[in-house]
């Protein structure tokens, strides 16, 4: 009845294999795995948060793309042997299982629904902008209370209304709150209820959950397709942008220095995130062993290269200067006169998105599935369609669950909050590999993350690192300006002490202190919403999966 009982690899294989509810089928092949990444990974991201980066560092950034993603290796090759260790669909839930026992498991698992589930929600609403804008593009006018959430609106109108009565000039308020304002004005109204929704939000994601539940092959299909479209769209921005490149405009390379191009570095991170998703289709690959490896790798390489280049172009083709807008790719386009171009930009927008929300809305069911079947959660979440062979029941829940609050709520907030679960998720995964190296346990991968002594290197790199922080600003200050840095450090000092005493592989321990350092870089309110988020699934888990989990009753 312990709360760190463990499963082992023959267990959770023998699991998977005897399946009460039905198996799912076997189809996706490196390719299909890849393409899933790329669709994952280069979602809105590319067509907003470059320009930010690039506006706060310059040219410069193109290098922090190939930092971050060097940094994104060190997690991806855990989540590899992982993967080709335990080749089933519960992702870093069933990782931690293995490796740290079932109430870790357990806290992985409850996370990833920020990860999956709730980030899809604000993917969704982020879907339904760019939607109604290039629809705007095309002279076609979706209504704004149609298009947005009841409190935003409700807020914007209250807003200029404070604002008319003081006297003040309504022009002074931003064009948004302003068009916000007039949706709450022009919505119908039920009695006193002004009917507000936003409909391309909801019926966006009942359209790929219908997707997702008819089949995997139907959505490796859609989203090979999408992913072509992306990428040639991506090509033609670099290919055609090339020509516009004036060499003038990558100097200086770094003009804000090494401060300036690092603070774009959660968001330069963040646009990387999604190459663990592929780990959750590891039942319905055909060589799950040998392609996931391969696959988290492949879309890595392909899509930092596909983020330098248009680092490079962007920078190239204006000042760095004017790249602090929200749509980068569009404007630069724009200004020199290519219209077309910049109107096929906010169309492939929208298919970038659409394939993002393809991949995390097939991910979290088979989470969910994998928890089920493992006692955690009730039983149906685990019951395969006899026709479809997907996770019917769990799709349809997180169907429900991200296509009604995404019609209904502001959850911009949850972005952050989101990044608190991935990384939570990516450090578990990567301390999973220094367990399995430690028990001697890393045997049993057919893939494993490359082995260099950390022994004598960690601790002589937290010196280094320490006192050239020591050097710089005053430490207090910034450890009060960043209390999370304690925990930083702290972790930091402990991995150099056990890396001595058992030899820890240095890679896996890089992606550890990467992933915390970046967390710290988030605000301590979304750790607090973190803790009661994992407060709530603590109460499930002892009032219900503690009890009816499979190693309690076997």
């Amino acid at each position: 009845m312990s709360l760190l009982r463990k499963k082992t690899v023959t267990q959770i294989l023998s699991d998977a294999a005897e399946g009460d509810s039905g198996k799912l089928v076997k189809t996706l092949g490196v390719r299909d795995l890849t393409s899933f990444g790329i669709a994952a990974i280069i979602g809105a991201g590319i067509f907003s948060t470059i320009g930010l980066a690039s506006y706060n560092g310059g040219p410069a950034v193109s290098l922090l793309f190939v930092f971050t993603a060097i940094a994104c290796v060190f997690t991806a090759l855990s989540y590899a042997q992982f993967a080709s260790t335990v080749p089933v669909s519960g992702s870093a839930y069933t990782y931690a299982y293995v490796a740290f026992g079932e109430i870790f498991a357990w806290i992985i698992g409850w996370a990833l629904i920020l990860e999956y589930a709730v980030s899809n929600m604000v993917v969704a609403i982020s879907w339904s902008e760019y939607f109604t804008s290039m629809l705007s593009g095309f002279g076609i006018t979706f209504p704004k209370y149609l298009a947005t959430d009841y409190g935003s609106a409700l807020r914007a109108f209250a807003l200029v209304e404070q604002t008319r009565q003081a006297g003040t000039p309504l022009d002074t308020l931003p064009e948004n709150t302003r068009v916000l304002a007039d949706a709450y004005a022009q919505a119908p109204q039920l009695g006193d209820l002004h009917l507000i929704a936003n409909l391309p939000a909801g019926a966006v994601t009942v359209l790929i959950t219908a997707l997702v539940y008819i089949g995997i092959k139907e959505s490796r299909t859609a989203s090979n397709i999408l992913v072509v479209l992306k990428l040639a769209v991506i090509g033609l921005v670099i290919g055609v942008g090339a020509f516009y490149v004036k060499p003038a405009n990558w100097s200086p390379f770094a003009p804000n220095g090494v401060a300036g191009v690092l603070s774009g570095v959660a968001s330069v991170f963040f646009a990387f995130i999604g190459f663990d998703s592929i780990s959750t289709t590891a039942e319905e690959c055909k060589n799950p062993q040998r392609d996931l490896p391969r696959a988290m790798l492949y879309c890595l390489a392909i899509c930092t290269v596909l983020y330098v280049l248009i680092t490079l172009v962007l920078t190239g083709m204006v000042n760095y200067k004017e790249l602090g807008v929200s749509d980068p790719l569009a404007y630069v386009f724009q200004k020199v006169n290519l219209d077309f171009v910049a109107g096929v930009i906010s169309v492939s927008a929208v298919v970038a998105i659409t394939s993002a929300l393809l991949v995390y809305q097939l991910g979290q069911p088979r989470i969910w599935m994998t928890m089920s079947r493992d006692g955690l959660l009730w039983k149906r979440f685990a019951t395969i369609h006899p026709r479809y062979k997907t996770p019917s029941f769990a799709t349809i829940v997180t169907g429900f669950l991200v296509a009604v609050p995404s019609m209904f709520m502001d959850l911009k907030f949850f972005v952050d909050l989101t990044s608190v679960g991935t990384f939570f998720a990516f450090i578990l995964v990567c301390g999973g590999i220094l367990y399995l190296d430690a028990r001697g346990l890393s045997g049993q991968s057919k893939f494993r993350v490359p082995y260099i002594n950390g022994k004598y290197i960690i601790g002589a790199l937290l010196i280094l690192a320490f006192g050239y922080t020591l050097t710089g600003a005053n430490l207090l200050e910034h450890m009060e300006a960043k209390p999370l840095l304690f925990v930083f450090w702290g972790t930091w000092a402990v991995l150099a002490v056990q890396g001595f005493r058992y030899n820890f592989s240095l890679l896996p321990v890089v992606g550890v202190l990467t992933n915390l350092y970046l967390m710290t870089e988030l605000g301590a309110s979304n750790w607090l919403i973190f803790v009661g988020w994992l407060a709530i699934g603590l109460v499930i888990y002892f009032s219900y999966g503690f009890r009816k989990s499979k190693l309690a009753t076997a």
